[in-house]
């Protein structure tokens, strides 16, 4: 059966009898491994996977298809027998867009599938759907379709799509989808989806992580041994990796608790569409409040946010005909054709892993199980979870294929885990953003946890459960009365004030957002597997909860910045690509961007040979003035020779007042910029390099590597 055989209406989730056991060795992330050669990595052994990733879902998936269009063996384990059609995340960043247009089109695939700008571009807040509109903020900008930063834009595609897609991909990689059922005892050999199997337990020697799964068989359970060498945590926000790693999640817990209703409605979406297009709905009445994420608004797919209050509430209280009348209350009439799908409670966090590895780095958390942070702030999440394993990948393979040490993985906490920190507090800012507009109306969500607390923990937690029902029920019908028409409404002075302060909050830019393009593609690395700049080192602004505009940069450890260029060959036709694409998707390349100087040159050969003593590939990019490429390509095969992996390229600029590359990264074309395979600058120098190229460059790739002995 292919992967989309697996995709099929809601199911309930499998979930195994989960034992925790750990290794006592490991059980506080001491394991004593020495993994620090390819050989203690027994990658000759057929029965030992190089790399085991738990966890399906977006993070993990992507993962893969990373590390086996690198070359790497890796599987999949899946606890769930198939895929939750819970729609869940829906906004794919910038960034995250530039990694899936590595995926053999996938960021195309997306931008074709995805609805039409024009119905998601909107936040709108109103009393009802078909009531007053209170306001709405437009999150697109010109720019954001300019494609000047970025050679992509954004995208809004449900993750349940996206994971479709994503298993078409692995499927073209000769992926395997394998049930318990079908199993047999032979050792996994990579390209495996294992579905219906929980991680039990996980046993790290100095050799290896043994992972024991377990499913449920004719009503026992049975369990399977599974050997790695790297085991990687993808498995959410209530990893049991992380918890059989013994690793603590640090931050802030039940930020909010609330219930989400998957429910389908083509006539509420073909409503939207032609009277008020949106992604979210911020609804606001004396009977309801609750924020609806229109995921499709042609197919009519929603999901409803509703503040959720136990034990006082129990998810009981919310069956499918109760959810039905607060749709239609939020929605302002009754429609014909609501189908509630799925109810299923959440709580909003903000927490941290305190470290991403553990057992000498053989254990990895990324994504979910990494990080946690509130559902609605849509920055993050999803797309830190994907840019962790876009970070992780090149350096996975760098250790199998025995190109740097088994410290090349620490790296990736060092890089990644000030990331989510920071997206933390930013998704935390822009969750009290989002609060800002009930508070605004009069309804501070903060009063309301703390009358919830003080019922539910303080005074009122003495009295009985009905009454406590009762009191809450109480407070928030006074509450919602601050939403009568005859109260907010321009005549009446306390409304007039009120509506007039939402109103700043929405020009102001105070509202909840949508994107952050200095956080999305701006976001720096300040040590890790680069050579820190010492001129420009410094902590990253703190968050302000509002857009701010991306600046390119080459500092080191930021993203590459975009520019189209035309690649200069023999042909007539030149090809124009952006200079992510210099990157390739299938090796661990280092790329090193010159200009047409012979001291410059001189560095390039120096690349190559000292490339070619760390046993890793690098290429070289030479970047032409658009009026001095004539014979171009005969200069740069002269002085490179006998060097043949290099590229010769010309900016192709927009117009005449674009600024010219170097300009724009901010140095002379006398310096060099060196990249990682993730598209990350890992050195460069501004103007002449003094020193020896060849020293240089074996200083540079050995503290990039973690190799410090010279190479044989």
């Amino acid at each position: 059966m292919g992967f989309l055989g697996f995709i099929k209406g809601f199911k309930s989730l499998y979930r195994a009898r989960s034992r925790i056991r750990v290794d006592p060795s490991c059980q506080y992330g001491y394991c004593h491994i020495q993994c620090r050669t390819l050989s203690n990595l027994k990658a000759d052994d057929d029965s030992i996977l190089p790399v085991l990733i738990v966890g399906a879902g977006p993070v993990g998936l992507v993962l893969s298809i990373l590390l086996t269009k690198l070359g790497v063996k890796c599987s999949v384990l899946e606890k769930s027998k198939s895929f939750s059609l819970h729609p869940q995340a829906h906004f794919i960043n910038n960034r995250s867009m530039e990694v899936f247009r590595k995926l053999n089109g996938l960021a195309e695939e997306i931008q074709m599938s995805q609805p039409p700008v024009d119905l998601w571009r909107k936040f709108i807040y109103c009393t009802s759907l078909t009531g007053p509109i209170l306001g709405s903020v437009d999150h697109m900008q010109p720019q954001d379709f300019e494609k000047v930063v970025s050679p992509v834009s954004v995208a809004h595609f449900s993750q349940y799509k996206l994971i479709r897609l994503l298993l078409k991909k692995l499927e073209d990689l000769n992926f395997q989808v394998c049930k318990p059922e079908g199993l047999n005892n032979e050792p996994f050999s990579g390209r495996e989806l294992l579905m219906g199997l929980e991680c039990v337990k996980i046993n790290a020697t100095g050799q290896s992580v043994t992972v024991t799964a377990s499913h449920l068989k004719e009503g026992k359970y049975t369990e399977r041994n599974i050997s790695c060498n790297i085991l990687v945590g993808t498995d959410g926000a209530g990893s049991t990796v992380r918890k059989l790693a013994g690793i603590e999640l640090r931050g802030e817990k039940d930020l909010q608790k609330l219930v989400s209703v998957h429910f389908l409605s083509r006539d509420l979406g073909q409503y939207l569409i032609n009277e008020r297009p949106g992604m979210l709905f911020f609804i606001f009445n004396t009977e309801a409040i609750g924020v609806l994420v229109a995921h499709d608004l042609k197919q009519g797919e929603f999901v409803l946010q509703i503040p959720f209050y136990p034990p006082q509430q129990s998810l009981d209280d919310f069956n499918p005909e109760t959810c039905k009348n607060l749709i239609f209350k939020l929605v302002g009439q009754e429609l014909s054709d609501v189908d509630v799908i799925d109810i299923k409670p959440w709580v909003m966090h903000a927490e941290v892993a305190e470290k991403f590895l553990s057992c000498d780095n053989r254990i990895i958390l990324a994504g979910d199980a990494a990080h946690r942070f509130p559902l609605l702030v849509v920055l993050v999440r999803m797309n830190t979870g994907i840019q962790d394993a876009h970070n992780l990948a090149w350096k996975i393979a760098a250790l199998i294929k025995g190109i740097a040490p088994s410290s090349i993985l620490h790296t990736y906490e060092t890089e990644r885990r000030p990331i989510a920190i920071f997206n933390t507090a930013l998704s935390i800012q822009n969750f009290r953003a989002a609060m800002a507009v009930p508070a605004a109306l009069g309804l501070d969500p903060v009063v309301a946890n703390s009358v919830h607390r003080t019922i539910s923990d303080g005074v009122g937690s003495v009295l009985p459960s009905g009454l406590q029902r009762a009191i809450l029920d109480g407070i928030f019908t006074v509450g919602r009365a601050q939403l009568s028409e005859s109260l907010l409404n321009e005549k009446n002075p306390l409304g007039s004030s009120r509506l007039a302060k939402l109103r700043r909050l929405f020009e102001e830019g105070k509202s909840l957002q949508l994107q952050f393009p200095a956080e999305d593609l701006g976001f720096r690395y300040l040590e890790g597997a680069l050579i820190p700049d010492n001129d420009s080192v410094g902590a990253p602004e703190p968050p302000t909860g509002r857009r701010r505009d991306y600046i390119p940069s080459a500092n080191p450890g930021s993203r590459l910045p975009h520019m189209n260029v035309h690649v200069l060959s023999n042909s007539s036709s030149e090809a124009c690509i952006s200079t992510l694409d210099l990157l390739p998707e299938d090796k661990v390349e280092f790329l090193l961007i010159v200009a047409p100087l012979e001291k410059s040159y001189h560095l390039a050969l120096a690349a190559f040979k000292v490339a070619e003593e760390f046993k890793v590939s690098a290429k070289v990019c030479i970047l032409w003035p658009v009026d001095t490429v004539k014979g171009a390509e005969a200069r740069s095969q002269t002085a490179l020779a006998p060097w043949e992996n290099y590229i010769d390229v010309a900016e192709a600029k927009k117009s005449s007042n674009s600024f010219s590359w170097w300009s724009m990264c901010q140095m002379t074309d006398k310096g060099a910029i060196l990249v990682r395979p993730d598209e990350h600058i890992a050195w460069l120098v501004k103007s002449d390099l003094e020193e020896d190229p060849v020293s240089e460059m074996r200083r540079v790739f050995s503290a990039i590597l973690k190799v410090y002995k010279q190479p044989a």
